[in-house]
């Protein structure tokens, strides 16, 4: 395999580097249609070549599935060539059903399991995978008196590099910052084009060295389709606010030649809190224009009509 060169990225203060653009592996664990798994390991390999080097995995994606996929089609690349992010915080029971666990036993089921879907001896960054779902008071409760200790104690033992959690909301992420020693998180769907709700915290991990690698740039789809009939936005059909201001933005990204998915992944990186852009891929052609897209550079002029129509935050950064 070749590589293209992806700028790289510090992970908070440890030793980890990882790629500007890595790969979110949900949807090879058929989170929006099945695959084969010829054309999922197909998708890594694909990405690999483009030069990504961080992948982000999970239980969750497909019940395990995204984990083995990931693990087989990464077979025989040099282990120090990659970092791999998984989660804990979901067990996989033998019919493939799967169950909320925080606890310091269900975190190491969680991820000597993880190590065996994957066939690699060891995982670089592991996260505490949405404790604010279903009983997020106790989940929130136990990850702060088990989940996070034991990832502290693995990460001190150097059995990971780094710990954090992953989640689509700022708020207990930027908690549990201010509680836990933590190197990074994986934040979705609370910085794009759409919104910038989450900059202050995105703010206070550039000044506190705590990395961010930010998903859902597209807001689960409306800033990839445009503000068509039936686009989504946070999994749902979109309101008509949301359609209208996804509207606006494209009216100006248009004039410039930009196509609206364009401008969202490359304003979603601007900020210097984000270490990657974690996106997913399906196919080896999404996997194509992923990098097409990263390669792409917008004029200026874009950027700061943007800026200057209130349609993105006052304070958030422009792409240089």
């Amino acid at each position: 395999m070749t590589a293209n060169t992806i700028q790289n990225a510090q992970v908070g203060t440890t030793g980890l580097q990882v790629t500007r653009l890595g790969m979110g592996t949900a949807p090879i664990g058929n989170l929006y249609e099945p695959l084969n798994d010829a054309e999922a390991l197909e998708t890594v390999q694909r990405s690999y070549e483009h030069g990504i080097r961080f992948f982000d995995t999970a239980p969750l994606y497909g019940a395990g599935e995204a984990e083995r996929r990931l693990g087989a089609a990464l077979r025989g690349v040099p282990r120090d060539e990659i970092i791999i992010q998984t989660k804990v915080g979901r067990i996989i029971r033998p019919d493939r059903s799967i169950y909320f666990d925080y606890s310091r036993d269900g975190v190491m089921k969680s991820f000597e399991d993880s190590l065996e879907r994957l066939g690699m001896d060891r995982v670089d960054i592991l996260l505490v995978h949405d404790p604010d779902y279903e009983n997020a008071e106790a989940h929130h409760r136990q990850s702060l008196d088990e989940a996070f200790p034991t990832l502290l104690d693995l990460r001190a033992q150097g059995v990971i590099g780094a710990v954090g959690a992953g989640m689509n909301q700022w708020e207990m992420e930027w908690e549990f910052a201010k509680n836990v020693d933590v190197n990074c998180f994986l934040l979705a769907g609370r910085y794009t084009l759409l919104e910038q709700t989450s900059l202050d915290f995105l703010d206070w991990c550039t000044e506190n060295d705590v990395s961010i690698f930010l998903g859902g740039v597209y807001n689960s789809g409306i800033l990839a389709t445009g503000p068509i009939p039936g686009a989504k936005y946070d999994y749902e059909d979109a309101p008509g606010e949301i359609l209208s201001k996804a509207g606006s933005l494209q009216e100006i990204t248009t004039k410039y030649g930009v196509p609206l998915h364009v401008a969202a992944l490359h304003f979603a990186g601007a900020h210097p809190a984000i270490a990657s852009l974690v996106i997913g891929s399906a196919t080896a052609a999404e996997a194509d224009d992923n990098r097409t897209i990263w390669d792409v550079k917008a004029p200026a002029a874009m950027w700061q009509e943007l800026h200057d129509s209130g349609l993105i935050a006052a304070e958030a950064p422009l792409p240089a």
